[in-house]
Parts: structure tokens; sequence; C-alpha cells
């Protein structure tokens, strides 16, 4: 959903301003809702701007640059490796501590395979108590 345009938004200050009209009339009256009425207010007020607020945007990744050249070289070279045991490398190595999903869609957006061998390990702690 875009942004309401600055033109409109002025229209709305200046009704409040030379009306004098309560925020629950001017939300009726505009067609918005009283929480946009009241944050567009408070932000003409506090800054005297009206212009709209940067929306989204992501969260840069926690490995990138050098550090996801050595997660490819970590992946490479322990190629049976499971996710979690990437992560301990990758904590080992860069510092950098992650999930198991992250490293799943990590090695997923690299176009690694990684696999599944979970019921070798339980097999190796088996033999190394008996």
């Amino acid at each position: 959903m875009q942004p309401l345009s600055i033109d409109f938004r002025q229209k709305i200050i200046s009704v409040y301003e030379q009306e004098k009209v309560s925020i629950r009339e001017l939300a009726k009256r505009f067609y918005v809702s009283k929480s946009f009425i009241q944050k567009l207010l408070k932000q003409y007020q506090q800054t005297g701007d009206i212009k709209p607020k940067p929306q989204g945007g992501n969260v840069p990744p926690k490995v990138q640059g050098e550090d996801l050249v050595t997660l490819i070289e970590i992946i490479e070279d322990n190629n049976d490796a499971t996710l979690s045991e990437l992560c301990e490398l990758l904590e080992q190595k860069t510092k950098i501590r992650v999930s198991t999903a992250t490293m799943g869609r990590i090695s997923h957006d690299l176009d690694y395979t990684v696999k599944k061998k979970l019921f070798m390990q339980l097999r190796k702690k088996v033999k190394k108590y008996s």
C-alpha cells in the first residue's frame, strides 16, 4: 500500500488547524483511520514535517562478504556435515552464531545440499557408549 500523498496530508492538517475538528471527526471526514490522524498530527507538531516515513526494509544478512566466502569453504571442506555441525564450524571460524534454519536457507541459496545423517550420528553415539 502506498503512503498517502503530501497534498492529502496537508488538507488534513489545514482542516484540523482552521476548524478545530476532533481527531475522530477528521478520520470520518477523510476516510482514514484515527491512528493515522494521531500519528500525522504528532509528527507535524514534533517536526513540522508531514512527509511519509520510509516503509519496510530488510534486515542485512548475518553472513556476508568474507564470512560468506569462509562459509562456502567450510561447506566444501565438510560436505558430509549436518546443518548443526556447519553452524558450529562457522561459529568457531568467524564467531558468528546462526541457527540451523538460517544455515539451511543460506546453503539452499548457495545451491549446496546438506546431507541429513542424523541416523548415522545416533548410531556412532550408541557404538561409542557400548
